[in-house]
């Protein structure tokens, strides 16, 4: 018997996703204590906009309005953190899914990670450039 990964095409197929990914990150030793110490107590109603995030953007869901960097602006992490997070969220993908829409999520957040990094560098030389 064979275990079959599936393509990215379902809103369960993105909590598994986002929920699998995020129970490591929450865990890990170099992400867990960022997540936790800003999120805190507040897991379900992220996890939530990360499902709406994440469908919009892999299955065309629509149900995601919001500014992504802007939360992130002001976080202490730098490339090796990026580089952590893609790690896991790559992994994540690889473990669950394979298919076209697997690998949109991969290009998709490597895309993000350089956008993300590349403002905060930015910021942190001028603060000025942040834009609310």
């Amino acid at each position: 018997m064979t275990n079959e990964r599936s393509d990215i095409i379902t809103p369960e197929h993105i909590r598994s996703l986002v929920d699998t990914f995020y129970g490591k990150v929450r865990v890990d030793p170099m992400l867990g204590g960022i997540f936790n110490g800003v999120i805190k107590d507040r897991w379900p109603e992220h996890l939530a906009k990360m499902y709406r995030f994440w469908g919009t953007v892999l299955i065309n869901e629509g149900s995601y309005t919001g500014v992504p960097f802007r939360p992130h602006a002001g976080l202490p992490i730098s490339e090796e953190h990026f580089t952590r997070w893609l790690n896991l969220f790559n992994g994540t993908v690889d473990e669950l899914f394979k298919g076209p829409v697997a690998d949109l999520a991969h290009s998709n957040a490597e895309r993000m990670a350089e956008m993300f990094l590349m403002r905060i560098e930015r910021l942190r030389e001028d603060p000025s450039t942040f834009i609310q």
